[in-house]
C-alpha cells in the first residue's frame, strides 16, 4: 500500500498512517472491521509484544504512529494496553523517534543484558562466534585465569530473549524497509531473529554458513509459532548502510506491507532496495541477503517474485 501524503519531509501524517495500518490488517485477515480483524489474530488473554526496529534514530526507526495504530486495533480486540510490550535489543534511537514510556500505555522495554537471556532457551549452530559482555555466557577476563581465557569467550550457542520465550504468547513485527551492511536486508526475517538472541554477530559473519542459520532461528517454535502478523513500515526506504540512520541514502516511499508470510514482504522489499541500489550505482546485495532465498526453500515463506500474490489496497 502506497499513499504519498503519509510522510513529508519526514513527518508522517498520523490518521493517514493509521488508515494505512487498519487497511492492511483488514486486507490480510479478511475481516469486515477493526476489532474482528485483530481478534483474529489474537485473544485478549494473550501477551502481545510489538517488536520494532530501533536502530535507526529519529528518522529511521519503526514509526511511532505505525506502533499507535496497532496498539488502537489490538485494544479494539480486547487487549489491554498495559500488557501490550513494545520492544528492540536495544531502545536506540526511539525517544528521538517520538516513543516515550507510559504513553499510549504499553510497555516500551529492552533486552536486558545477559540476565535478559533465558538459558533453558538455546539455538545452536557449526558456527563460533566470539561472545561480548551483556552475552549470558560471556565470562569477564580477570588476569591470566585460565577459566577466563579468550577460548572461554567463544561459543556455537545462542540464547532467545527471555521476553520471547515467557513473556509474550503472539508477536506483531514490524521492521523497517532496510538494507543491512552485514545481513544485506534488515526485514521481517532478520527483525526477529538477531535481535532476540545473544551471539548474534556470527550470523553476520559468515555468509551462507550464517544465512542458513538466520532462516533455521526463524523456523524456531519460539519465533514462528508466535508471530501473527507482519507488518513492514517502508515509509522510509533506506538502501546503503542500514539499519543505522543515512539519510543520504534513503526516499520518502510512503508504503507498508503486510502479510502473515514474512518471506514474500523481504523478497518484495530486497527487490524496491536492489533497484534503489542500482540507480544510485551501487553493487547490489542479493547475495548477502541469502537468508530470504534460504527461508523460502525451508517453507518458511515464498520467495519467488512469479508466485507471490500482491494486492494493492486504496482508500
Amino acid at each position: 500500500m502506497r499513499e504519498p501524503a503519509a510522510i513529508v519531509q519526514y513527518r508522517t501524517d498520523a490518521a493517514i498512517v493509521r488508515g494505512m495500518v487498519n487497511r492492511l490488517v483488514l486486507g490480510v485477515t479478511g475481516k469486515p472491521d477493526i476489532a474482528s480483524a485483530w481478534a483474529s489474530l489474537v485473544l485478549p488473554t494473550d501477551k502481545v509484544g510489538i517488536k520494532i526496529s530501533a536502530a535507526g534514530g529519529e528518522l529511521f526507526t519503526t514509526h511511532r504512529d505505525v506502533v499507535d495504530a496497532i496498539v488502537e486495533g489490538l485494544a479494539a480486540a480486547g487487549v489491554s494496553r498495559s500488557g501490550i510490550i513494545v520492544w528492540d535489543r536495544q531502545l536506540g534511537g526511539t525517544k528521538e523517534a517520538g516513543f516515550r514510556r507510559g504513553a499510549g500505555g504499553y510497555q516500551l522495554l529492552s533486552i536486558e543484558p545477559r540476565n535478559g537471556y533465558d538459558p533453558k532457551a538455546t539455538f545452536t549452530a557449526p558456527v563460533m562466534g566470539r561472545l561480548v559482555w551483556g552475552d549470558l555466557a560471556y565470562i569477564p577476563r580477570r588476569g591470566e585465569n585460565p577459566l577466563n581465557s579468550e577460548s572461554k569467550n567463544t561459543s556455537s550457542t545462542s540464547h532467545f530473549a527471555k521476553l520471547v520465550t515467557t513473556r509474550l504468547t503472539k508477536i506483531i513485527n514490524v521492521p523497517t524497509m532496510s538494507d543491512s551492511a552485514s545481513a544485506g536486508l534488515a526485514g521481517c526475517l532478520y527483525n526477529m531473529t538477531l535481535p532476540n538472541i545473544d551471539n548474534w554477530r556470527r550470523f553476520t559473519q559468515f555468509e551462507t554458513l550464517g544465512a542458513f542459520g538466520m532462516a533455521e532461528i526463524y523456523a524456531d517454535p519460539v519465533i514462528r509459532n508466535k508471530v501473527v502478523l507482519h507488518i513492514m513500515d517502508g515509509l522510509l526506504a533506506a538502501y546503503a548502510g542500514g539499519p543505522e540512520s543515512h539519510p543520504s541514502y534513503a526516499v520518502h516511499e510512503a508504503t507498508m506491507l503486510a502479510s502473515k508470510d514474512p518471506v514474500a514482504i523481504d523478497t518484495l522489499a530486497l527487490r524496491r532496495i536492489e533497484r534503489l541500489r542500482a540507480n544510485a550505482k551501487l553493487p547490489p546485495i542479493g547475495e548477502l541477503a541469502a537468508h530470504v532465498q534460504i527461508a523460502g526453500q525451508m517453507g518458511l515463506g515464498v520467495a519467488d517474485p512469479t508466485r507471490i500474490e500482491l494486492r494493492e489496497l486504496s482508500r
